[in-house]
């Protein structure tokens, strides 16, 4: 066999091999989207309660005493930076770290909670002050895991060490599209309007008020990693998905180009027996 012959062949085996592992990556990430989408939604109606009895609480006490709803002047900003621990999810991490760049482009002293390896990494290249990491977050993120971060930052805030505290996370909209998106949650807004429903308080509304806001916060950052995680294996999806068609697309020029060497070798051995039997004659 021609040495152009067998490196084709080569290639090919090569090509068909990334194949099966971008198809069986495919396979796996869209099950983990769908298991991942279904937690997102199972969260929804706590965070929605919740959050409805936070606007009425509001509504019926004082929030001037709550240090975590009071603002100040913001002189440093916390920045709580949500990526994957893993690559070979296309640009998911990249539009993610390119964000937090244009929100400290603006200057200003800043600090970083980075959950998510990618994002560790990458602060840290660029010398950037990491306070806190938190790696490991896993396939399924757990409400324990978002209230250890949020308890972290809450002390932050408290303590004075961050004037503000913005979550920068990507917002799942379907499993080919997710928005980078940066939300203030330090000092905490307390949500507008009337409440669905009327609650009683005991012992009074500033006590539960001060007992609901950590919970509130955790609800927020429990729903972000999860929407991160939708966000990520959505795009580990589609990035494997392109990297198996174009596979295909690799493969279906090889065999053609290996069909015409093919040919012409074979059609040059043709002429080579009809050449030397017309010599003979």
């Amino acid at each position: 066999m021609p040495q152009g012959l067998r490196d084709i062949r080569r290639r090919i085996r090569s090509v068909e091999s990334t194949r099966k592992i971008t198809q069986a990556m495919k396979m796996v990430a869209a099950a983990k989207l769908r298991r991942a989408q279904e937690s997102a939604e199972a969260s929804r109606p706590y965070a929605e309660r919740i959050e409805d009895a936070l606007r009425s609480v509001a509504a019926d006490a004082s929030a001037s005493r709550m240090p975590l709803l009071r603002a100040r002047p913001v002189q440093r900003i916390g920045y709580v930076v949500v990526t994957g621990d893993r690559g070979l999810s296309g640009p998911y991490n990249a539009n993610i770290l390119r964000r937090l760049q244009q929100e400290i482009a603006g200057g200003g002293e800043a600090v970083f909670f980075a959950v998510g390896r990618k994002g560790r990494d990458f602060l840290r290249r660029r010398g950037h002050n990491v306070v806190k990491e938190y790696l490991g977050i896993g396939d399924y993120p757990r409400y324990h895991q978002a209230q250890s971060v949020g308890e972290d930052i809450v002390a932050a805030f408290t303590n004075g060490e961050v004037d503000e505290v913005r979550l920068v996370y990507a917002q799942f909209v379907t499993a080919m599209t997710q928005h980078p998106s940066v939300q203030v949650m330090l000092p905490l807004k307390t949500p507008e309007g009337k409440a669905a429903r009327q609650y009683i308080y005991e012992p009074d509304a500033e006590a539960v008020l001060q007992a609901l806001v950590p919970h509130y916060l955790y609800a927020l950052l429990y729903r972000a990693l999860l929407e991160a995680k939708a966000s990520e294996w959505g795009a580990r999806m589609t990035a494997m998905d392109s990297a198996t068609r174009n596979s295909e697309e690799l493969i279906h020029g090889l065999v053609l180009l290996l069909n015409r060497l093919r040919q012409a070798a074979i059609t040059n051995e043709i002429a080579e027996i009809v050449g030397g039997a017309n010599a003979l004659q």
